[in-house]
């Protein structure tokens, strides 16, 4: 697994935080570094953290074909 470049980051998931968790482990099952970036301020100024916003699953640029490629089979997937 490589390091993350958090210079050259991309977004290959844009969903709410346990679908983002869900992708993370996917991809990190596959052998891609990611992580997660929630969207909103929620989390420092509101008591309800976690219940909007979008959170955003982050790769480096290097990986992102491949990422983007495990993305789409695990959509395909879903029922």
């Amino acid at each position: 697994m490589a390091e993350i470049n958090y210079d050259s980051l991309v977004e290959v998931f844009k969903g709410n935080l346990w679908e983002a968790e869900l992708v993370k482990g996917l991809l990190e099952s596959e052998g891609v570094q990611a992580m997660i970036k929630d969207e909103t301020l929620s989390a420092v100024t509101s008591p309800y953290s976690g219940m909007g916003g979008a959170v955003l699953v982050l790769v480096n640029k290097e990986e992102e074909v491949y990422a983007r490629k495990i993305v789409e089979e695990r959509k395909d997937r879903k029922v």
